[in-house]
């Protein structure tokens, strides 16, 4: 299906505006990932934690909380580059850097969500495939929005620039 959206004009940056704008996303969505690894945290020390969820399902838990925490380190990673290498300036290096770091940081990110998720849908629904049919729903509209769809966008962008 091709939506048409009018004012498809692009203007390219200026490497200064460029990096601000990188820096100023991943503060965006830096608190959105706090908040989930603050939330994760608190869910361990809950004494229900332990006796609703099964062994594995508290290792699970673990790898989405790894995941958060390495979602958190990506997505920090541009500004502690900046701040280290070119506190003065901006490089096309720290530009592509910047980006790579933002875009990798969204993968452990939806697998934390869509983790946490399954556990939170096979509590409240108390059904595994349930859990799991919802889990795949959710990650499919993450993996859609996030993923799928800006990589269909350039390629669709490139073949009008040719």
């Amino acid at each position: 299906m091709h939506i048409p959206i009018k004012g498809n004009e692009i203007e390219p940056q200026g490497m200064q505006e460029a990096t601000r704008n990188v820096l100023e996303e991943c503060r965006m969505v830096l608190p959105g990932i706090q908040a989930l690894f603050g939330f994760q945290l608190i869910a361990v020390f809950n004494r229900s934690f332990s006796t609703i969820l099964s062994p594995a399902e508290q290792r699970i838990h673990l790898l989405a909380l790894g995941m958060s925490s390495l979602a958190i380190a990506l997505v920090m990673g541009p500004a502690a580059y900046h701040r280290q290498v070119h506190p003065q300036a901006v490089s096309k290096r720290h530009l592509r850097v910047s980006s790579v770091m933002l875009t990798l940081g969204m993968f452990p990110l939806w697998l934390a969500i869509v983790i946490d998720f399954y556990l939170v849908a096979r509590v409240i629904c108390g059904n595994v495939p349930l859990a799991a049919t919802l889990a795949g729903i959710v990650a499919g509209v993450f993996a859609g929005l996030w993923f799928i769809f800006p990589r269909v966008a350039r390629l669709h962008h490139q073949g009008d620039v040719r």
